[in-house]
């Protein structure tokens, strides 16, 4: 008997959560259950608007999913997912859920199904959300940030200077900026990035929309920091384009749609050159816990969704001196 089950989560967020396109103090994840009669697996979906995700598209999906499974399931996993139109966040989760079933059959580790290296308790960053220059420092005192060695912050292209400036003053590790699309000029972009040439940025995160291709060709050509791309690579992206466009990726599960075209997408920048940074949505340390097991020799780690949740229901991750940990990494084998 092969069953398949999705439950929604109610997260509620430790405080509002805002980026430069929208804000939220709550979010709306699922858990999607696969159990084969024997062993079971289970895995996260984690839906983004800006993808058209939305919680009512998930559930409507699954239940088309499940029905066509049940129909067809002698096709096997793989062709049915590649058959169904189904968002990203949640073609993962089922993949995802059947892998864990498998691993647990097969007495393996998630990373050693998936053949990957274990993964070296990486260092993640804190990502701050936007807010008035005023209350950053609170904010900064108030979580400790100062253990991270690496901030990202959230700016939009109004408060961009204020935000950074006051950043700088309180916290001295490095700093990631993360304008989710904010500009639409690259030569505000490099403007921006002359005036504050001189702290301590690591990166810039996808600064303009991800249609404006040229102009992060231009972008690439005549910054003196990274430039990473988030919103510009997605499930079906041509890596060598992007290569073109940015210095990295941030690669995340829930645009990828499975572990299988994580990995594929990890390779492929590699071998075009570029930087990876393995990031997320905001996921409980289920999802994170899968990102986790992908995170070996991958340049730079945003494995932080959790952080903002009051209500986790799993702790299966834990972070300690900017370092993520794993309760017990047989939680779901």
């Amino acid at each position: 008997m092969h069953t398949w089950s999705i439950e929604p989560v109610r997260l509620v967020l430790k405080y509002n959560w805002k980026i430069s396109r929208n804000n939220s103090s709550e979010k709306r994840n699922y858990i999607v259950k696969y159990d084969d009669g024997i062993n079971f697996g289970l895995a996260e979906a984690a839906p983004n608007i800006r993808y058209g995700e939305t919680p009512e598209l998930i559930e409507q999906q699954f239940n088309i999913f499940k029905k066509y499974y049940s129909e067809y399931k002698h096709h096997g996993l793989n062709s049915i997912l590649k058959e169904l139109p189904l968002a990203n966040a949640l073609k993962f989760a089922i993949e995802a859920a059947y892998v864990h079933a498998q691993a647990k059959a097969s007495k393996k580790k998630i990373h050693e199904y998936l053949g990957l290296r274990p993964p070296a308790e990486p260092n993640t960053s804190y990502s701050v959300p936007i807010m008035q220059p005023d209350n950053i420092a609170a904010f900064i005192k108030q979580h400790q940030l100062n253990r991270f060695a690496f901030l990202k912050i959230k700016i939009d292209a109004e408060n961009a200077n204020d935000i950074l400036n006051e950043v700088s003053r309180r916290y001295r590790g490095y700093v990631r900026i993360d304008a989710n699309e904010a500009w639409n000029d690259p030569d505000q972009v490099l403007k921006f990035m002359y005036a504050h040439k001189h702290k301590k940025i690591q990166f810039f995160e996808q600064p303009m929309p991800s249609e404006k291709i040229d102009e992060y060709i231009y972008l690439k050509k005549n910054s003196i920091f990274e430039i990473i791309a988030d919103e510009s690579i997605t499930a079906d992206s041509n890596i060598e384009l992007l290569a073109k466009q940015f210095h990295g990726v941030n690669i995340k599960l829930m645009k990828c749609g499975g572990y299988y075209s994580a990995i594929k997408q990890i390779q492929t920048s590699i071998n075009h050159g570029i930087k990876v940074m393995l990031g997320c949505m905001i996921e409980t340390t289920l999802g994170i816990f899968s990102a986790y097991n992908l995170s070996y020799g991958i340049n730079y780690i945003d494995l932080d969704g959790f952080f903002i949740i009051e209500n986790e229901p799993f702790n299966i991750i834990f972070e300690k001196q900017g370092k993520l940990y794993c309760n017990d990494s047989n939680f779901y084998i």
